[in-house]
């Protein structure tokens, strides 16, 4: 677990591919969580906390195969390893462990294992969606199949990364989760696309627009109507916005956010320009601001 972390960890500044990268930053966190909430319970167990050490060279060797794949063209192979043949034999070891673990005694276990249940599928989920994304020809579905294929025969040698023999019961399938509950890779790979337009919820491009035009023309009225109850415009903030005059507005980046959407709004002007940074929620009388911030002004003209 720990060893993978370090892998995807160091995965990222070698992956070009944005999809993917952001996969990999978001289950590095939650990974480490698990090596803490582990190290943390080994020592009431009376074991030794924070052992690194594979349970016999083979699992040494399969690790070793999982993390071999550093070329910038090889993200599906790295993928693969992890996403593919790991992490589904790591969610079916926690399903067998939290079947024998006794409920009377070992609710800590239990929780924890629970917990890793739910963000391996959650990886596994959103990893073979990011796959199907860069597995688009023949050619690269034969090489995920034959790497897939060798990473396999390993763990099987190597008797499961327990040394202790695969799972009794064979891997089973993952269904996809709701959205709320995902990882939402679809979002991922969106942005990874070049587009030439944001796909902005219906009522929410009417009201960036007439937010953006509030704030060229520097009317706080027409503002303080965008904004959702209990947020204001804080005086420094203010003083940014009125440092410059302002003849048009861009939209230069969208976001989805669970249920709210982040949005970077560029006011320019011939001294210059400066970004807002609105986060917006559907009330029931429409799209409002629940939270602005404004950024540094940039003298130059945009």
């Amino acid at each position: 677990m720990e060893r993978t972390m370090r892998a995807l960890g160091g995965w990222i500044a070698l992956t070009p591919e944005l999809s993917a990268k952001l996969l990999m930053g978001r289950h590095v966190w939650d990974l480490a969580q698990h090596c803490d909430a582990f190290g943390r319970r080994l020592p009431e167990l009376r074991a030794h906390a924070q052992e690194s050490e594979s349970a016999n060279p083979s699992i040494a060797t399969f690790m070793d195969a999982i993390e071999e794949p550093e070329a910038p063209d090889q993200t599906m192979e790295r993928l693969v390893g992890v996403y593919s043949v790991l992490k589904p034999h790591l969610r079916a070891i926690y399903r067998e462990h939290l079947a024998r673990a006794n409920p009377v005694y070992e609710p800590p276990t239990r929780r924890i294992l629970t917990r890793c249940i739910e963000d391996e599928t959650r990886h596994i989920v959103a990893g073979g969606e990011i796959l199907g994304h860069l597995r688009g020809t023949a050619a690269a579905k034969e090489r995920a199949r034959v790497h897939q294929a060798r990473l396999d025969g390993l763990l099987a040698a190597a008797g499961g990364v327990a040394g202790d023999g695969m799972p009794s019961s064979p891997l089973t399938s993952v269904e996809p989760l709701p959205a709320d509950l995902s990882d939402d890779a679809r979002e991922f790979i969106r942005l990874e696309a070049a587009t030439g337009t944001w796909p902005v919820p219906a009522g929410l491009h009417d009201a960036l627009t007439g937010f953006a035009a509030a704030l060229v023309a520097r009317d706080s009225k027409a503002l303080s109507h965008w904004l959702a109850p209990g947020v204001a415009i804080s005086d420094v903030a203010w003083e940014t916005l009125c440092a410059a005059d302002y003849a048009g507005h861009k939209v230069v980046a969208f976001a989805r956010l669970g249920h709210q959407h982040l949005v970077k709004t560029r006011l320019d002007g011939s001294a210059g320009s400066v970004v807002v940074l609105t986060r917006w929620t559907s009330a029931a009388d429409g799209w409002r601001v629940a939270a602005l911030d404004v950024l540094a002004r940039d003298p130059r003209p945009a």
